[in-house]
């Protein structure tokens, strides 16, 4: 069963990615993989070795409650890691494929919203659906990214292709590799609500393709929707600056979240913003 193989893969990343010093293990031997072995988690989840490898293998589908307790303790999975983890355990995700055609619930935004977006004269925002495509910006989102990437941001663009795939993308942003894998993470926990959605699956296999350093993110599993962290940015126009990312989730849009820019009050970075945002007046 397709839940099955996810649930091994989930358990073999988050095994993978837990260094033993995590759970007060010696990190002592060679290792062919980092991160715990097989039979380390076996001993501290309190199975036998053969039982955890049937549960990486698929093989073993119904995991008691003190095992899959003692799992997340151990991987140290946090709140939407745990919720898709258990998701795996119940079976509670499609197990055939859905349709992926666009409808107005993930290609357009309320008109209340727009309105909402376009007063908002000194905050960049903008709107992504669940396979990260830009559906709707303010000016000031325009002015601040198309600006700062020297190419205009639209409706229809690909944040997660443009992440990976653009050299431009990649100068733009001052933690790149900080922001790439938190968008990695947070596809994971919009993809896998629906893992068989056909247009997701190919964005998945042309990244895998084409990035060798998305393949190495998708591959850890983590797990987390976005909600708000500082983000560095190299702008051509402004220079460095630090603006903080808020992420929401938009009731009654499925897999659309409203992400907003704005920079702490009385620095460089709020006068760069600022100055960006009054030229859209």
């Amino acid at each position: 069963m397709a839940n099955d193989r996810q649930l091994g893969e989930f358990l073999r990343a988050r095994r993978e990615a837990t260094p033993p010093a995590r759970v007060d293990l010696p990190d002592a031997g060679t290792r062919r993989t980092p991160g715990l072995r097989r039979e380390e988690v076996a001993m501290l989840i309190g199975v036998s070795t053969d039982y955890y490898i049937r549960l990486e293998q698929g093989r073993e589908r119904n995991p008691s409650d003190q095992v899959t307790a003692a799992l997340a303790e151990v991987f140290s999975l946090g709140a939407d890691a745990l919720t898709h983890f258990y998701e795996l355990v119940r079976g509670d995700l499609p197990a055939d494929p859905e349709p992926s055609s666009p409808d107005a619930a993930t290609e357009q935004i309320s008109p209340n919203l727009a309105r909402l977006m376009d007063s908002w004269h000194r905050t960049p925002a903008f709107v992504i659906n669940q396979w990260m495509e830009v559906v709707a910006l303010n000016p000031s989102a325009t002015a601040f990214y198309s600006r700062g990437l020297k190419r205009t941001t639209k409706v229809g663009n690909n944040t997660l292709r443009a992440m990976f795939l653009d050299p431009v993308v990649r100068e733009f942003y001052g933690d790149w590799e900080s922001t790439a894998h938190s968008k990695v993470a947070h596809f994971r926990a919009i993809a896998g609500r629906n893992p068989h959605d056909v247009r997701q699956t190919q964005l998945i296999e042309e990244l895998s393709d084409e990035s060798p350093e998305f393949r190495d993110a998708w591959a850890r599993y983590d797990v987390q929707v976005e909600h708000g962290r500082a983000r560095r940015f190299r702008h051509d126009l402004v220079g460095e600056l630090t603006v903080n990312c808020e992420v929401f989730s938009l009731a009654g849009a499925t897999g659309q979240h409203l992400i907003t820019l704005q920079a702490d009050h009385d620095t460089h970075s709020a006068e760069a913003l600022d100055a960006l945002c009054r030229e859209t007046l």
